[in-house]
């Protein structure tokens, strides 16, 4: 059990006598952000005063004397007006360090009821390389589904390929009519690759010059009532709902400003390189012979799935050895065309339930609270995300009867997650459904992170980036002099790809979800600071700790597990680090409650930061007596287990030198 939860379970005990709801109140038991306060605060009293009408010092008092006769605590004291404070009792904390120490999981018991959770992640377009914000959801999601299989719950991770859709309509249009053969047997990926952007290049550009008067037009409209409103504004300098509009005014200009600079240079690059100029106009309708090329697919057409049937495989390779080299795999992966003989059904279905019905010639479904509805069929026949989307829930249903389904998609997706659920809810399904959102990540310049054409950075390229910048670092020949390590070429490899690949993992995951983050390599793989490469270094100088223990056989194993009566903690530090790290289940439930990743990295972060003050200040080998000596091994073999099982959970190589 949690030891917050042994606080709580106990808090809630002494409340039974003063409410009804001992529980609900003991969930305000916190760690204290101050250890010299105590170990715990139960932040209960201001809420009971005033349910039972009782000045809160001196209920305060009354609970704080309860709490001193339970076993658990070594001193209870109130601060303020009613802040309960509570400090462990050093035999408790030993007898949980034994155990921790013991178990081979830190302590950490298993969940119960256990759940099952589908995990839908990563999902990348399968026609072209994965890229920088592919990132995100790979390594969020791995570690989602790991620390829920770590607690007991029964996880099916599944990677909803994206190898169906207009994609690869686009793609054929462009093999048929663009194509380099030669190139194409050289590198297939990279060919498919090439021919996806210049087919989407020639429909934007076409788009663009359809579209570029109507828009300089609205624009114009656009500068006009903006100098309006500021004018009005100016001419009544303190009212405020005209400084608001005049402000509303001018971001909506420059937005539509911003979109007119775009689509101009979507024109000028294709009209200032004379082969594209001639290739848009050689292929005038080009959007709508991709999409014809898409339905043939759809249809089964002989040509076109034989071209898709050839294709597939060099695309699965190229992704596969990403997901190889993140070490990062799926229990399935369902593509779109997996679930494509399942979607006309699921439009009969939700027509027959009166769910569905015509408008304008597509088949869409009618939300309360949304301003458009979900469009499950066009008007074309054919169908879109939303319906692959209800159609692979109910094959999960079919196949794994889930309790959850979580899905680790970007921000931008939320108003299609929101539609969805809601008709799913409409039919009656009863899952717990959750879209785990995440934000974007950015350059140094606080934009999307592109490369200088304007395209999403490689992950492939990325990646390898990042391990030879953790090689130049770490494996930096005059470091490994001092630090007096001996590494061949291939244990610096091994290193530099653990650390590289893990600095990306960590920084992503260290950040709240919901925001963007800055991608900055150099800070990435810095010994120092809140990165991977100092967690991974803790850990590792714990590992060298232990074996130089073992060498010197001070102890017949310098990780053998003493009782609880062998053991004293007699330092503050060791104190602190204990606590620290008798937290480590507190930390994994906290972090699932609302499945953020950064509340583990940042609960590894501040364990190998107190590990490092023990460090500096309670020496192991030459420790004062051996009863010192017995307590700190064990502080230094538990410090070793939860960084490396909590790095694990991030999906994080471990490292026992460096």
């Amino acid at each position: 059990m949690q030891l917050i939860e042994q606080v709580r379970n106990q808090v809630t005990t002494v409340l039974a006598s003063l409410t009804s709801q001992p529980e609900q109140h003991a969930q305000r038991v916190t760690a204290t952000r101050d250890a010299a306060l105590g170990d715990y605060q139960a932040n209960v009293v201001f809420a009971l005063a005033k349910e039972l009408s009782r000045q809160p010092e001196e209920l305060a008092q009354e609970i704080a004397a309860d709490l001193r006769k339970c076993d658990l605590f070594e001193h209870v004291s109130v601060a303020g007006k009613g802040f309960i404070n509570m400090r462990m009792k050093p035999s408790l904390i030993l007898d949980l360090l034994v155990t921790a120490a013991s178990d081979g999981r830190c302590g950490v018991d298993t969940t119960h009821p256990t759940l099952t959770y589908v995990v839908d992640f990563s999902s990348p377009n399968v026609a072209k390389p994965m890229h920088v914000g592919h990132i995100r959801s790979t390594v969020i999601g791995d570690a989602i589904a790991k620390m829920l299989r770590f607690v007991g719950h029964h996880v099916i991770t599944d990677n909803h390929l994206g190898d169906w859709g207009t994609q690869f309509g686009m793609i054929i249009y462009g093999f048929k009519n663009f194509v380099d053969q030669a190139a194409f047997e050289k590198s297939p990926v990279e060919e498919l690759s090439r021919l996806y952007r210049l087919t989407q290049q020639l429909i934007e550009y076409q788009k663009s010059v359809r579209d570029i008067d109507a828009m300089i037009t609205i624009t114009a409209d656009a500068q006009a009532a903006c100098d309006a409103a500021i004018a009005a504004a100016a001419a009544k300098p303190n009212d405020k709902a005209l400084e608001k509009a005049s402000r509303a005014a001018q971001r909506k200009l420059q937005s539509m400003q911003a979109d007119v600079e775009s689509v101009q240079g979507k024109m000028q690059r294709v009209q200032a390189d004379a082969t594209l100029k001639q290739l848009a106009d050689q292929h005038t309708d080009i959007e709508a012979a991709a999409l014809r090329e898409t339905a043939l697919l759809h249809a089964g057409d002989a040509g076109n799935l034989a071209l898709w049937n050839q294709f597939m495989p060099q695309c699965l390779s190229a992704i596969q050895g990403i997901y190889d080299q993140l070490n990062v795999s799926f229990d399935y992966q369902l593509g779109e065309s997996f679930y494509h003989d399942r979607l006309a059904p699921v439009v009969e279905e939700l027509k027959l339930k009166n769910l569905a019905t015509q408008s304008e010639g597509a088949v869409c479904v009618f939300l309360d609270g949304f301003d458009a509805p979900m469009i499950i069929q066009k008007n074309d026949g054919a169908f879109l995300y939303a319906t692959t989307d209800l159609a692979t829930v109910a094959y999960r249903i079919e196949k794994f009867d889930p309790d959850a389904i979580l899905y680790v998609v970007d921000h931008r997706q939320s108003e299609h997650f929101q539609k969805l659920f809601a008709v799913l809810r409409a039919t009656g399904c009863e899952l717990d459904l959750r879209h785990i959102s995440f934000g974007t990540v950015l350059g140094k310049d606080g934009k999307p992170f592109k490369t200088r054409s304007g395209d999403s950075v490689g992950l492939e390229s990325l990646l390898q980036e990042a391990i030879d910048r953790a090689h130049a670092i770490v494996c930096d020949p005059e470091r490994l002099q001092k630090a007096s390590l001996q590494m061949d070429d291939a244990e610096k490899e091994m290193i530099a790809t653990s650390v590289g690949l893990g600095a990306i993992k960590y920084a992503d995951l260290s950040h709240n979800r919901t925001s963007d983050y800055v991608f900055d390599l150099e800070k990435m793989v810095q010994l120092e600071g809140n990165t991977a490469t100092y967690i991974q270094y803790s850990c590792a100088r714990a590992s060298s700790i232990l074996r130089k223990l073992q060498n010197e056989a001070i102890d017949s194993s310098a990780q053998d597990v003493p009782s609880s009566d062998q053991i004293e903690i007699t330092h503050p530090v060791e104190r602190t680090l204990a606590i620290q790290l008798l937290r480590f289940e507190e930390a994994i439930h906290v972090a699932l409650a609302d499945f953020q990743p950064n509340i583990l990295a940042d609960y590894l972060y501040e364990t190998a930061r107190q590990f490092a003050s023990f460090f500096d200040q309670c020496p192991v080998a030459k420790a004062e007596s051996e009863i010192a000596g017995r307590t700190r091994r064990l502080l230094v073999n538990l410090t070793r287990q939860v960084l490396s099982q909590g790095l694990d959970l991030l999906g994080i190589s471990v490292i026992e030198r460096m």
